[in-house]
């Protein structure tokens, strides 16, 4: 029975939940995205009273996969971990793709899921499936939660639980996804009951400085990183910034005055070092045969030399892995460390000329792709006709159709600091990774596991988390068209939530044009090709749009992909740029 006099409700599981999601907000675990459901609708409701005392940011998204990918996004902008709630059965199945991009991207992410007390299961009852443990290694801590009785003790428990799920999904050696399965039994939910605002809360203050560390299920590693190494002058190095890697790659580059292969994003493609057309340089003997040492940093994905290097014998490979859980290895011979320093040193002029070569071929192979792609210029003299001919000129400019290549380039000239870019796995990142230059801008890419599920609702997630509290700036996305209709589902925006600035740029190539670069193109039937890898679509995008309420805009030319780049984004709105294949 409840303790004499505090606040309770007829429902156990309401009371439950009001203390568990109390005290993750007195941790500071503000964002909770809510699913509608049964088993689940004490942990909802709670959740809508605590936003409603500014307690919680409450999200509500109808589809569960959506919702996971909503609360990463909401995760990767804050550095915080988003609490995502579901009922039982299918539910939290469909959270496993967020949940082991969250596992591989190291993103803090605490699932909640609703589940059927112990004494209906096992007898075949109405939506009820093994969810402890479903999620496997992903997840740093799972357990399972038994009902609650209405105990004194409870809210004190639900505090301990909250605490060591943050610091489980938080832990700096490898932070990542947790799961509390909690069992409910009914009555599930009183609606009108809100227990005292300081029980949860002081609950959690008072009992979070005896809890322990979680007990955590040891993921499968290579070998752990386990020292901080100084890196000395000599051989002849590249650093290598993958995904996530940070600006701590740049200042390492920077610092040892070596060339920096940073993807597009790493966060560290920007300064003196950088080289863009690294994939070039890297298939170049002159350049990428040379190479003696690299140091990686992050997680890259985006090409085959950077892996095809760290596998070539002699080549000494550092790997800055800060986490405990398995590093990048293609060549399954790099040294693990958990941070680097560079040993003070003045380049002699063999280091100087080998990364002044890198930056400078770099440059080079850059300009002249831009120069082959842009048009004749013509000299303006002082006749009319020459004028004619200029103006002539610039018409056809304008009118020329827009290719991969500018439209990366166009929406990256576009974006400024205060903005947010997402990539989606399709072609285009990797158009993005070839060619644009250095700019210090925040970019996202779900690129843990570099699957298409969710770009759309992980995008609104980093939408709304950057511009909470009238922050200002866009959240731009380019996304081919198949990447789009994965995530169609995640287009919409439920009456009363937060509906930001956002703009989606549709590559409309027609189908999965990224297939095309596989070698079995060129020999398998092509029917059989476009049937299953190529899968053409003819949506209509207009329409699409408009049946979630979304603006919609349309360039099919350079002039009008300028214009509409830099029309005011006031609310969710598509861009669709029709692309050839």
């Amino acid at each position: 029975m409840p303790e004499a006099g505090a606040p309770h409700s007829q429902s156990p599981a309401s009371d439950a939940a009001f203390a568990l999601l109390g005290s993750f907000a007195s941790l500071g675990v503000l964002d909770v995205v809510v699913c509608p459901g049964s088993r689940s609708q004490a942990l909802a409701l709670a959740a809508a009273a605590l936003a409603d005392e500014g307690a919680l940011r409450l999200h509500v998204r109808l589809d569960e996969r959506g919702a996971g990918f909503h609360a990463l996004g909401l995760a990767v902008e804050t550095g915080v971990p988003a609490l995502v709630v579901t009922t039982s059965g299918t539910a939290v199945a469909n959270l496993h793709p967020a949940v082991l991009e969250a596992h591989h991207s190291r993103v803090p992410l605490i699932v909640l899921s609703a589940d059927r007390p112990a004494e209906l299961r096992g007898i075949r009852s109405n939506q009820t499936t093994v969810q402890p443990g479903m999620f496997g290694g992903a997840v740093r801590l799972d357990v399972d939660v038994p009902a609650p009785a209405g105990q004194h003790d409870e809210p004190a428990s639900a505090s301990e639980l909250a605490v060591r799920a943050v610091q489980a999904a938080t832990d700096t050696a490898n932070p990542g996804p947790v799961h509390l399965n909690l069992q409910y039994r009914e009555p599930l939910s009183s609606g009108d009951v809100r227990p005292a605002s300081s029980s949860a809360s002081a609950s959690a203050s008072s009992s979070s400085a005896a809890v322990v560390a979680p007990a955590v299920s040891e993921p499968r590693t290579t070998d752990a990183a386990t020292d901080v190494r100084s890196i000395p002058h000599g051989p002849l190095t590249v650093v290598i910034a993958g995904h996530g890697a940070g600006e701590l790659a740049e200042t390492t580059a920077r610092a040892g005055g070596w060339p920096l292969l940073a993807e597009v994003s790493s966060g560290s493609r920007f300064g003196p070092q950088l080289v863009v057309s690294y994939r070039e340089l890297l298939a170049d003997e002159e350049f990428g045969g040379r190479i003696e040492r690299a140091l990686v940093f992050g997680h890259p994905t985006l090409s085959r030399e950077v892996p095809a290097l760290l596998r070539r014998p002699g080549v000494e490979t550092i790997v800055v892995n800060p986490a405990a859980a398995e590093g990048y290895d293609p060549g399954r011979t790099a040294v693990f460390v958990t941070a680097v320093s560079v040993e003070a040193h003045e380049q002699t002029p063999e280091e100087r000329r080998w990364t002044g070569r890198w930056v400078a071929v770099s440059r080079a192979l850059r300009d002249a792709a831009i120069e082959a792609d842009a048009d004749a210029l013509v000299p303006l003299g002082s006749g009319v006709d020459a004028r004619r001919e200029f103006l002539k000129v610039e018409l056809a400019a304008v009118k020329k159709p827009i290719d991969r290549r500018m439209l990366v380039e166009a929406l990256w000239n576009a974006t400024w600091p205060h903005d947010r870019l997402v990539f989606g796995a399709s072609r285009l990142i990797r158009d993005a990774d070839r060619t644009v230059p250095g700019k210090r801008i925040r970019v996202h890419s779900n690129r843990g596991l570099a699957g298409i599920d969710g770009t759309v609702a992980t995008a609104l997630g980093l939408a709304v988390a950057s511009q909470a509290s009238g922050a200002p700036g866009i959240t731009r996305v380019l996304l081919g068209d198949l990447t789009l209709l994965h995530d169609a589902g995640s287009l919409l925006i439920d009456d009363g939530e937060v509906r930001p600035r956002v703009l989606l740029v549709v590559g409309n190539d027609g189908g999965g044009t990224i297939f095309d670069t596989l070698e079995v193109a060129s020999s398998a039937p092509s029917d059989a090709f476009d049937r299953v890898l190529y899968t053409p679509q003819t949506v209509d995008i207009a329409a699409l749009a408009g049946a979630y309420g979304w603006e919609y805009r349309r360039a099919e030319t350079q002039g009008r992909l300028t214009d509409a780049l830099t029309a005011p984004v006031t609310g969710p709105t598509i861009l669709e740029v029709p692309l050839p294949r």
